[in-house]
């Protein structure tokens, strides 16, 4: 069983994150600049919400409002639901799901760790089957079939 300590080992390790007072513009200019589709919404430390370019597009963009003028806060969804890194990447493949959501955080001690995504996950069973494929290629050559 593979947890989600696996997957944040192979990331670069940078956490995106603006503050709740930060303008929406923030998140919109890290989210093109870094070509990621969720921000954590971080102060002193503590995560406090998460946002996605949806919240973006639907609470900001959409009704026409000024992301210059619009705060984080108003549209970042608080309190979001994480994982830890020794949970199993099938907990959090359940989690996303169910919830309907992306993006999971991931805390150590109550601190930000990184994120992973639905797309790191799906990257990781594709990896998995190509594995389970080379295993029975080499045992049915290998038993001359």
């Amino acid at each position: 069983m593979t947890t989600v300590k696996k997957i944040i080992d192979q990331k670069a390790g940078t956490i995106f994150s603006v503050r709740t007072t930060d303008p929406v513009e923030n998140v919109l200019k890290i989210m093109r600049d870094f070509r990621v589709r969720a921000v954590l919404v971080i102060d002193n430390n503590e995560l406090k919400g998460i946002v996605s370019q949806g919240d973006c597009a639907i609470k900001v963009l959409l009704p026409n409002l000024n992301p210059t003028q619009v705060m984080v806060s108003k549209i970042m969804t608080p309190n979001p639901l994480t994982v830890s890194l020794s949970n199993l990447l099938e907990e959090c493949m359940a989690i996303m799901v169910h919830k309907h959501i992306r993006h999971l955080p991931v805390l150590e001690k109550n601190q930000v760790v990184g994120v992973i995504s639905v797309g790191d996950l799906v990257k990781n069973i594709i990896e998995l089957q190509g594995n389970q494929i080379k295993f029975l290629e080499t045992y049915i050559k290998g038993h001359g079939a």
